[in-house]
C-alpha cells in the first residue's frame, strides 16, 4: 500500500537539508505498508529566466527509503544549506501494480516536463484509461504507466483552460475530484502557488497533524461549502476573502506553524499528537500558514465542522525496541494489548461486562432479528472464531461474512438487522462499503476497530475500541486476539440477564482474568517452535487442521504462514477430512492439527488416526498432560488449558511465532516490505495502483 508524507513549515526556517531529514524520517515510519520504490518533491533553485522563478525538484528511486535518501545528496544543483522560511515538500512509497518498480513509475508524479504540478497519490482510479484518451486527445503526454499520472495531467489541462487568472488551487483541485473515479487520497504541489497545499481523500485516509508553539485559536475548523455556479471568478474571490474568519492559524497573524500530512498517525507523532482526520471528498487547503477545509455541497445532516484531536499515541510505542521486526514485537505483546481491550469493561468480582461504545443501544441489540459480522482477513477469523459463543450466549442466529463476498451478492439485509463491521485500521475499503449497503437498508451498524477517528468508527452507529495500541508489523497479531476478546465481552454481556448462562459466564470470566498469564506461557514455547520452523522452513507447503473453537485458528494461522512465508498453506476443517484433503497427507506433507479438550476431541482424534494411517506426521497444538494425543504426534506444542471459547487465542499464538520464524529462516524481510499491505484499502479484485 502506498504511503503518503507531506510537510510544510510556514514562517519555520529550515536548511534544505533538515527538509530532506523529515521528509525521509516521514516514510520510513510508513515503511511497514509495504513499498518497492520512493520520491520526494522538493523546491528547487530559482529559475531566473522563466515566467515563474520558482521550480519542482523530484528525485525517485526504486527500492528502499535508505536508496532515496542515498540519492538525495548527489544533486550537485540543490544548495541543501540553503535556509528556507516556508518550504512545502512531498515525499511518497509505492507499491506496484500498474507498471514495473521503476523511478519513472515512481511518486511524485509530474504535469509536464517543467513539473508544474505535481502529487502523490494513494488509491485506484477506475477511469483513468478514458481520462488518459482524453487528455492524449489534447496534445499531454504520459510518461509513466501508473493510474496515477492521469491526476497531474488533468489539472495542468484545467489549469491551461482556466476561466480567468483568479481560479485558485483548490478550485482546481475541486474541479479534478470531480472527474476522478474510485478510491483516493491526493497532496498536489504547484510552481503556481508556491508555499500553498492541497489535499483531498476519498476512500483511502488521510490526516494533517498540526505544530504550533503558540495556541491554535480554535480547535474545530469550520467547512467552507462551495455550492452555486461560477460567474466571473466571483466566486473564488469571495472564497478568498472570506479565508480568516474559516480557517485554523496560530495566534497572532502569519505566525509560525507546520502541517503534515500523512496516511497515518505513525509518520506524525513524533513531531505533533494535534491531529485533523479528513471526511471523504474534503479538500484541505494551506494558503499563508492557515488551514481551511472545503467541499463541494452539504449533505444533509453533515457536521459543518472538521475536530482537531488530539492522539494518545507515544512515540514508543511505534519502535521496535529489541525485537527484530514490529510482527515479532507485536506478538510478545499481547499479554499487554489483551489487558487493554479489558480493562474497565470487566469487573472481575462482580462478573459484570460494560462496553460503554454499545450500553445506549443494548436494548435495541437484544431485540434484533439476526447478528450479521462482516470483515476481511484477519477480522473475518475473529468473528469465525467467535460466532459459537455469540449463537451461544445470545441465541440469535449469527451470520459471518466475507465483506468482498456479501457485496458480490445482492444480500438481504432489514431495519431490524445488527450488522457488525470489524477492521484493525478502520479503514478496510470493502468493509466499509459494506457498512454504507447496510446503513442505506436501515440496519443498525456497529464498529469494532483498533484506530480512533478511522472511517468505520466515524461512519457506524456505535462501536467498540479494542485498545490494542499501534499495529505496525505487516501480518496483524494483536489486533486479532483483542478483536477476539472484544467480541467475547459482546457476547458476554448480551447474556449477563440469562439464568441459564450465569455458571458458563462465570467460568470463562474467571479464564478472561487469567488470559494474560496463559499467553506468557505459550510465549515462553517460542525456541521450541523456533526449531519446528528450522524442520518445515524449505518445504512448498502446509496444512492446519482443526474443528470446532479452533477452526478459525486454523484459517488464521494459515494466512499468517501465506502471507509472511510466501509458502502455501490451508486451514481445512478435521470433520472435511474425507471430502478431499485427506488425498494430500502423506510422510512428506507438513501436517499441523489443533486438537484441545472440549466437545470435539473425540472427532478431532479420529481425524489424527486418519492422518497417521497415511504415514502423516502431525505437529500437534494440544493441551498439558494429554497423554493420548502426544503418543501420536511427530511433535506436540503443549499449552495451557482454559475454557473451550477462548482456546483459539492461545492456539493462535504458536502459529504466529511459526509464520515469523519461517519467514526469517526462508530470507524474508517481514515487517517492512511484504507485498501485502497493512491497510487493505483496496478491493479484493482491484489491488491498489499507485
Amino acid at each position: 500500500m502506498c504511503g503518503i508524507f507531506a510537510y510544510l513549515n510556514h514562517l519555520v526556517p529550515h536548511t534544505r537539508k533538515e527538509i530532506f531529514e523529515i521528509l525521509v524520517k516521514g516514510l520510513q515510519r510508513l515503511e511497514y505498508r509495504g513499498y518497492d520504490s520512493a520520491g520526494i518533491a522538493v523546491d528547487g533553485p530559482a529559475k531566473a529566466n522563466d515566467v515563474i522563478n520558482n521550480s519542482i525538484c523530484l528525485i525517485k528511486k526504486k527500492g528502499k527509503v535508505k536508496a532515496l535518501d542515498e540519492e538525495l545528496y548527489k544533486k550537485d544543483t540543490l544548495d541543501l544549506d540553503e535556509e528556507l522560511s516556508t518550504h512545502f515538500g512531498l515525499a511518497h512509497t509505492r507499491w506496484a501494480t500498474h507498471g514495473e518498480p521503476s523511478a519513472l513509475n515512481s511518486h511524485p508524479h509530474r504535469s509536464d516536463k517543467d513539473n508544474e504540478f505535481v502529487v502523490i497519490h494513494n488509491g485506484i482510479i477506475t477511469n483513468y484509461k478514458e481520462l488518459k484518451k482524453y487528455l492524449i486527445n489534447n496534445g499531454y503526454e504520459f510518461e509513466s504507466e501508473t493510474d496515477t499520472e492521469v491526476i497531474p495531467k488533468l489539472i495542468k489541462y484545467l489549469y491551461d483552460n482556466r476561466e480567468n487568472d483568479h481560479v485558485t488551487f483548490s478550485k482546481l483541485v475541486e474541479r479534478v475530484i470531480q472527474q476522478l473515479e474510485g478510491a483516493f487520497a491526493l497532496v498536489f504541489k504547484s510552481r503556481h502557488f508556491p508555499g500553498e497545499a492541497v489535499a483531498t481523500r476519498r476512500g483511502s485516509p488521510l490526516l494533517i497533524g498540526v505544530r504550533s508553539v503558540n495556541e491554535l485559536t480554535t480547535e474545530n475548523v469550520p467547512i467552507q461549502y462551495n455550492t452555486g455556479h461560477f460567474k466571473e471568478g466571483v466566486q473564488e474571490l469571495n472564497s478568498r476573502n472570506r479565508r480568516d474568519s474559516c480557517t485554523v492559524n496560530s495566534v497572532g497573524d502569519g505566525s509560525a506553524v507546520e502541517y503534515y500530512f500523512a496516511s497515518d498517525a505513525s509518520a506524525i507523532i513524533e513531531h505533533t499528537n494535534k491531529v485533523l482526520y479528513m471526511e471523504d471528498d474534503d479538500i484541505a487547503v494551506v494558503n499563508a500558514g492557515r488551514l481551511s477545509i472545503h467541499r463541494i455541497n452539504r449533505l444533509v445532516g453533515e457536521d459543518p465542522v472538521r475536530a482537531i484531536q488530539t492522539l494518545q499515541m507515544e512515540m514508543q510505542q511505534i519502535m521496535k525496541g529489541n525485537f527484530e521486526a514490529f510482527m515479532q514485537k507485536e506478538i510478545f505483546e499481547q499479554p499487554e494489548s489483551v489487558v487493554n481491550t479489558m480493562r474497565g469493561r470487566i469487573c472481575f468480582d462482580s462478573n459484570k461486562v460494560i462496553l460503554g461504545g454499545l450500553k445506549d443501544h443494548l436494548k435495541e441489540i437484544k431485540r434484533c432479528r439476526r447478528l450479521i459480522m462482516i470483515g476481511c482477513g484477519t477480522s473475518f477469523h475473529a468473528a469465525v472464531a467467535t460466532r459459537q459463543i455469540l449463537e451461544e450466549q445470545t441465541e440469535l442466529p449469527v451470520m459471518v461474512e466475507l465483506a468482498s463476498d456479501f457485496l458480490d451478492r445482492n444480500t438481504p439485509v432489514f431495519r431490524d438487522d445488527v450488522c457488525f463491521f470489524i477492521s484493525q485500521s478502520g479503514e478496510t475499503a470493502d468493509t466499509l462499503m459494506a457498512l454504507r449497503y447496510c446503513k442505506d437498508r436501515g440496519a443498525l451498524t456497529v464498529g469494532i476497530t483498533n484506530t480512533v477517528g478511522s472511517s468505520i468508527c466515524r461512519e457506524t452507529d456505535c462501536g467498540v475500541h479494542i485498545n490494542a495500541g499501534p499495529e505496525i508489523g505487516v501480518a496483524s497479531t494483536k489486533a486479532y486476539t483483542s478483536q477476539f476478546v472484544a467480541l467475547i465481552m459482546f457476547a458476554l454481556m448480551m447474556s449477563e440477564d440469562r439464568l441459564s448462562q450465569q455458571q458458563r459466564r462465570a467460568e470463562i470470566i474467571s479464564d478472561l482474568k487469567v488470559l494474560p498469564e496463559f499467553i506468557r506461557k505459550v510465549l515462553n514455547l517460542d525456541m521450541k517452535i523456533r526449531d519446528i520452523a528450522n524442520e518445515l522452513y524449505q518445504q512448498k507447503s502446509l496444512l492446519v487442521m482443526g474443528r470446532g473453537f479452533n477452526y478459525a485458528t486454523c484459517l488464521e494461522g494459515a494466512l499468517k504462514i501465506k502471507e509472511i512465508t510466501y509458502m502455501h498453506s490451508e486451514g481445512i476443517l478435521a470433520g472435511e477430512l474425507k471430502h478431499g484433503p485427506l488425498a494430500l497427507i502423506d510422510k512428506d506433507m507438513p501436517v499441523i492439527m489443533i486438537i484441545m479438550k472440549d466437545a470435539c476431541y473425540t472427532k478431532c482424534q479420529n481425524a489424527l488416526q486418519q492422518v497417521t494411517a497415511r504415514s502423516g506426521r502431525p505437529i500437534i497444538l494440544c493441551c498439558q498432560d494429554d497423554v493420548e494425543t502426544s503418543m501420536n504426534a511427530y511433535q506436540t506444542i503443549e499449552l495451557p488449558h482454559t475454557v473451550d471459547c477462548l482456546q483459539g487465542i492461545l492456539s493462535v499464538i504458536p502459529l504466529q511465532l511459526l509464520s515469523f520464524h519461517l519467514a526469517v529462516l526462508r530470507g524474508f524481510d517481514v515487517s517492512p516490505h511484504s507485498i501485502l499491505s497493512k491497510l487493505a484499502l483496496c478491493s479484493n479484485d482491484e489491488k491498489t495502483p499507485c
